[in-house]
């Protein structure tokens, strides 16, 4: 058997759709995925699902800096999720699973995990 380590990226917008401090939801591979636009020209995606709601509304929440850790709170109960890990750090034992994020030719695109 033979396994492939080559990662499948797929183009969710344009860089200039998502605005600093913000983030878009896009459906990749099957998954909502949650992109997020930090200040420095810096990418985090996420899985948009919420674990600790059961919603689909990260993309939607509010993007901002917990002790140096970038994360994005959930619009539900305010949750906040670690972009760089997915771990919640307001919920034990919750997480989110995280994708690169590249950007290429003007374009946002997403890794497969």
């Amino acid at each position: 058997m033979t396994v492939s380590l080559e990662r499948t990226w797929t183009v969710v917008c344009p860089v200039t759709r998502v605005a600093e401090f913000a983030g878009v939801a896009a459906l990749v591979g099957g998954a909502q995925i949650a992109v997020f636009h930090l200040p420095g020209d810096q990418w985090y995606a996420v899985s948009n699902w919420d674990p600790c709601s059961g919603a689909a509304v990260l993309s939607r929440g509010i993007v901002g800096d917990a002790g140096g850790e970038p994360v994005v709170a959930s619009p539900v109960y305010k949750d906040r999720f670690s972009l760089r890990t997915g771990r919640c750090l307001d919920a034990d034992r919750q997480s989110v699973p995280v994708y690169p994020v590249r950007l290429r030719s003007g374009m946002v695109e997403v890794g497969s995990p």
